[in-house]
C-alpha cells in the first residue's frame, strides 16, 4: 500500500496547537520611552513572530487636540480611537523599518498591569518583553524592578509565561515560565478524519512490526512513552469526537485506518515492542474482554517497562539539569552582554572625563601664563608706585603747611560770618518796619478811597456792628472760612457782617483787597459791598436768604432741590461774571477761591460772587483755596491765572450737573460717558433734563477739568457760546423760588442791573442799557470806561434820561 503522510497546513496547525512562537513586547504610550522595549525585542528574537501590546488607560489618557490637551473622556470615541492607533502604529512602523511585520493586540482597561495579566492568561501568552522601570530611574546598578507594573506583572501572570524585563536597551531581570504538561489537548474533530487518511497506508506496516527483532531497539524508553502517548491521545481523540459528534468521526473503518496509524509510528522510530491491535470498539467502548487479549501482550512486556520506567527518570533528571545548565549558561551570557554595554559606556564616559580634565588643565595653564604676566606687570608698578610715594610724602609736608594758612582763613571767615548774620537780622528789622509802613499806607489806601465813594459805601462804627450781632452772638453766625460771618440789622436793614482777623497781617490784606474791587467793580452777579468798619476789619454786605449753592445743593435744612433750568442759569451767570472779572483793565482779576460756598444765592435764586480777599491783582500768591477745586497747575508752580478759574468753574459744572461731592468728580463723569450711562449720574432730583444739552454740558465741564491748562477753553470765545443759547431754556424755571409773590411780579427791565432795585430814576448809557442815574454816575465817575454789563469800552459818557420806563415804573408802583 502506498504511504500517505499529513499535509503541511495540518502540520503546522497541530504545531500551533502545541505551542505558539510568537513574542508579545508590551509598550506604553510614550513611544520615545518604550521603543528601546521594542528595539530589544527585535535584536534578541529574530526570526519570531512580534505581536505589540497596548493597554489604553482612558481614565488618565490626557489627548493633545485642536491646539490643547483634553481629557480622553471629554472627547468624541472617533478622535480618542484615532488617537489610540496614532499610537500603535508608531511602533508598527518602528518594525516594518527593521524588516519585521509585526501584529497588535490593544485594550481598554482602567489598570494597565491588570489588562497586560488579563491579556497573558486570554490569549496563553508564552513569551513577554516589558520594561523594568522608566527610563529616568535607570542607573548602572539596577538589579531589581523599578516599576510598580513590572512587579506586579511578574507576581500575577500565568507562571507558564516567560517574562523578559528591559530598561535603556538592557536586559535587568528575567522570569522563567514553567513547563505544563497538560498544555496539549486533543486534536480537533475537523482533523481527526484528515489523520485518519493520512495515516491509513501504514496500517500494515505498523501489525508486521510486531515480528521484528526486539534487540534493534535503541531508545526503548523513548519508542515506549511515544507509542502509549500516540494510543492515548488517539483513543482520547476518537472518544471525545463519538460523544461530542459522532458524525464527524466517521465509518469505524476510519477510526481503524486511524489507530493503525499511530502503530505505524512506532515502527517508524524502529521500535520492535509488541503492537497492540486496538479496535474501535475497544476505544469507544472498552470492555474487560479486551482488557484479557491484552494481558499476555503486557505481561511480556512489563518487566522491560519497569526498567524504561527508571532509565526515563533517569534520563528525565539529566534533561531537567542539562535545562537549567542551559538557563544558567544564557543568563550568564545576558549579565556578561549586559556588563560588557556597562564597560563600554564607562570607558566612553572616561574617556570624555579625561579630555575634559586635559582642556581643564590646559585652560589652567594658561591661567597660570597670564597670571605670571600680570605679576610681572604689576611689580613694574610697584616700583613705580614706590618712586611716587617719595613724590607724595614731599607733598604731604607741602599740604600741611597750607592747612594751618587755611585754618588761620577760616578764622577770618567765621568772624566774617558773624558780621553778616549781624547785618542780616538789621535788615530783617528794617523789612518788618517797611512791611508796617506799608500796611498802615494800604489802610490809608482803603480810607482814602471810601471817602472818595460815598454813594456806595458807609462807615459803621464798632458800636453799631456789635448793636447789630448782639454783641457778636454765636447764634447768628451763619458761616466763615477766613473769619466769622453774622447775620444782623444796621440802620432797619438785614446785612451780612464778615468780620476778618484784624490782628494779622493777612486778615488786613484780604480786607483791603476786598474793598478794593467791590468798591471799583460793579456787576448783576456780584455781591453788593454795603459799608465797612475799619475799626474791626470788618465787610457788611446785602443779605442773601438762600445761603450758598453749596447749601442748596446739598438741601440744607431739608430745602428743595435747585431745578434743572435754575443750575443751567446759575452756570450762565457765574460765567458772565467771569468774563467780566478776567476783563478788567490794566490788569485781570481772578477770584482763586471759586467753589460753590462762595456763591450766594439771593431771594430769586440769582447767584452772586462773593469772597474776594483771596482773589489775584499780580501774579503770584499763597492760595487759601479748597484743594478740590483748585487747578494742579497752580499747586505746583504757585502761577495763578484766568484759566484757573476755567478749572473751578468746569469742577462747579459738573456739581450742578450731577449733584455729587467734587472729589474724583470728573473721573466718574468721564467714566460714565465712555461706558454710555450718563444718564444714571446725572441727578435726577432736578427734574427731566434735557439729554443732549445735558451731555454737552459734560464734555464742555471735562474740557475745563483738564490737568493741562492749554487743553482748558476760554471762557469768552468757548464757554460763553456753549453756554448763552441755554437762556431760552431758563426762561420758564419751574425751579422753587423764596421770594414772594410781589416780587414775583417785578418785571426784570424795571430793575438796575447794578443796584439790583426797582429803578427811580433810570438812564440810557452807550451800551444801550438803562440803569439807575446814581449807579451809572458812580460807575463812571470812578474811572470806568467800560460798560457794566458787556464789559466793553463805552463810545462816550453821556447819559439820556429814559423817561417811558420812568412812567412805566410809576404806573406799577401805583397799582393797588
Amino acid at each position: 500500500m502506498m504511504n500517505s503522510t499529513p499535509s503541511p497546513a495540518l502540520l503546522e496547525q497541530i504545531t500551533v496547537m502545541n505551542g505558539d512562537d510568537t513574542v508579545h513586547v508590551a509598550v506604553g504610550k510614550d513611544v520615545k520611552e518604550s521603543k528601546s522595549v521594542l528595539i530589544w525585542a527585535l535584536e534578541n528574537f529574530r526570526g519570531k513572530k512580534i505581536c505589540i501590546i497596548h493597554i489604553h488607560e482612558l481614565n488618565k489618557m490626557v489627548i493633545p487636540f485642536l491646539g490643547g490637551r483634553f481629557p480622553a473622556n471629554k472627547l468624541k470615541k472617533e478622535h480618542v480611537q484615532a488617537y489610540e492607533q496614532k499610537v500603535i502604529n508608531e511602533y508598527l512602523l518602528v518594525c516594518t523599518r527593521v524588516g519585521v511585520r509585526a501584529e497588535k493586540l490593544d485594550i481598554e482597561k482602567d489598570s494597565i498591569e491588570k489588562g497586560i495579566v488579563e491579556l497573558v492568561a486570554e490569549h496563553k501568552i508564552k513569551r513577554l518583553v516589558m520594561g523594568a522601570a522608566v527610563d529616568k530611574h535607570h542607573s548602572k546598578r539596577i538589579t531589581v524592578l523599578k516599576s510598580k507594573k513590572a512587579v506586579f506583572v511578574s507576581q500575577q501572570a500565568d507562571t507558564s509565561c516567560s517574562i523578559w524585563f528591559v530598561c535603556k536597551g538592557l536586559l535587568i531581570q528575567t522570569r522563567e515560565g514553567t513547563l505544563d504538561k497538560t498544555d496539549i489537548g486533543p486534536l480537533p474533530l475537523q482533523l481527526l478524519g484528515e489523520v485518519s487518511k493520512a495515516l491509513q497506508s501504514n496500517h500494515l506496516e505498523w501489525s508486521k512490526s510486531l515480528n521484528l527483532d526486539r534487540r534493534k531497539v535503541t531508545k526503548p524508553v523513548e519508542d515506549l512513552f511515544s507509542r502509549v502517548k500516540s494510543v492515548r491521545t488517539a483513543s482520547h481523540a476518537v472518544r471525545v469526537a463519538a460523544l461530542t459528534c459522532p458524525e464527524a468521526v466517521g465509518t469505524p473503518q476510519v477510526l481503524s485506518d486511524f489507530i493503525s496509524a499511530v502503530g505505524k509510528e512506532g515502527t517508524d522510530k524502529g521500535s520492535t515492542l509488541p503492537s497492540v491491535h486496538v479496535s474501535v470498539e475497544d476505544i469507544i467502548y472498552p470492555s474487560s474482554t479486551n482488557e484479557l487479549k491484552d494481558e499476555s501482550v503486557c505481561d511480556d512486556i512489563y518487566h522491560r517497562l519497569q526498567q524504561s520506567m527508571a532509565e526515563a527518570e533517569n534520563f528525565k533528571k539529566e534533561v531537567y539539569e542539562e535545562s537549567l545548565r542551559r538557563r544558567k549558561v544564557e543568563k550568564d551570557y545576558i549579565e556578561a552582554t549586559n556588563n560588557a554595554k556597562q564597560s563600554e559606556k564607562l570607558y566612553a564616559s572616561e574617556v570624555k572625563i579625561r579630555k575634559e580634565m586635559e582642556e581643564a588643565l590646559a585652560r589652567e595653564t594658561h591661567e597660570l601664563n597670564s597670571m605670571t604676566s600680570k605679576l610681572e606687570e604689576v611689580r613694574a608698578q610697584l616700583s613705580t608706585v614706590e618712586g611716587q610715594k617719595e613724590e607724595l610724602e614731599i607733598q604731604i609736608y607741602d599740604s600741611k603747611d597750607m592747612v594751618k594758612e587755611l585754618e588761620v582763613k577760616l578764622v577770618s571767615f567765621v568772624e566774617l560770618m558773624k558780621t553778616v548774620k549781624e547785618e542780616r537780622e538789621r535788615l530783617e528789622s528794617e523789612r518788618d518796619k517797611a512791611v508796617t509802613q506799608a500796611t498802615e499806607l494800604r489802610i490809608s489806601t482803603v480810607k482814602a478811597a471810601s471817602s472818595q465813594t460815598p454813594q456806595f459805601l458807609s462807615d459803621f462804627s464798632l458800636l453799631e456792628i456789635e448793636e447789630a450781632t448782639h454783641s457778636f452772638d454765636q447764634s447768628l453766625i451763619i458761616g466763615g472760612e477766613n473769619g466769622s460771618v453774622y447775620r444782623g440789622f444796621l440802620r432797619s436793614t438785614e446785612v451780612t457782617i464778615k468780620m476778618l482777623q484784624s490782628n494779622s497781617l493777612q486778615g488786613c490784606s484780604e480786607f483791603q483787597l476786598e474793598v478794593d474791587i467791590l468798591s471799583r467793580m460793579r456787576h448783576p452777579n456780584l455781591i453788593t459791598l454795603i459799608g465797612t468798619c475799619l475799626e474791626a476789619s470788618t465787610l457788611v454786605y446785602e443779605y442773601l436768604p438762600n445761603g450758598s449753592l453749596e447749601d442748596r445743593l446739598v438741601c440744607k435744612d431739608d430745602t428743595p432741590p435747585l431745578s434743572w433750568q435754575t443750575r443751567i442759569r446759575i452756570s450762565i451767570e457765574v460765567c458772565s461774571t467771569l468774563i467780566f472779572l478776567h476783563s478788567n483793565n490794566p490788569k485781570s482779576i481772578i477770584h482763586g477761591d471759586l467753589k460753590p460756598v462762595n456763591i450766594l444765592l439771593d431771594a430769586n435764586l440769582t447767584s452772586k460772587l462773593s469772597d474776594f480777599g483771596t482773589s489775584h491783582l499780580s501774579s503770584k500768591k499763597d492760595s487759601k483755596g479748597t484743594s478740590t477745586y483748585m487747578d494742579p497747575e497752580f499747586l505746583k508752580t504757585g502761577e495763578l491765572t484766568p484759566s484757573s478759574d476755567v478749572y473751578s468753574f468746569g469742577i462747579i459744572l459738573l456739581r450742578l450737573l450731577t449733584g455729587r461731592p467734587a472729589l474724583d468728580i470728573e473721573i466718574e463723569v468721564e467714566t460714565a460717558l465712555e461706558k454710555d450711562k450718563w444718564g444714571d449720574i446725572l441727578d435726577a432730583s432736578a427734574g427731566d433734563w434735557p439729554y443732549m444739552r445735558a451731555k454737552q454740558l459734560a464734555h464742555l465741564a471735562l474740557r475745563c477739568c483738564s490737568v493741562n491748562s492749554k487743553n482748558r477753553p476760554d471762557l469768552g470765545s468757548e464757554i460763553w457760546r456753549v453756554l448763552e443759547p441755554m437762556k431760552v431754556l431758563c426762561g420758564t424755571s419751574t425751579s422753587f423760588r423764596l421770594r414772594s409773590e410781589e416780587n414775583c411780579r417785578v418785571p426784570s427791565y424795571f430793575v438796575c442791573p447794578i443796584f439790583q432795585e426797582t429803578m427811580q430814576d433810570p438812564h440810557i448809557a452807550a451800551d444801550g442799557f438803562t440803569y439807575e442815574a446814581e449807579a451809572i454816575k458812580g460807575w463812571i465817575d470812578g474811572g470806568h470806561k467800560s460798560s457794566p454789563m458787556t464789559n466793553l469800552e463805552l463810545a462816550h459818557c453821556n447819559l439820556i434820561p429814559n423817561l417811558s420806563l420812568r412812567s412805566a415804573i410809576q404806573e406799577w408802583q401805583q397799582q393797588p
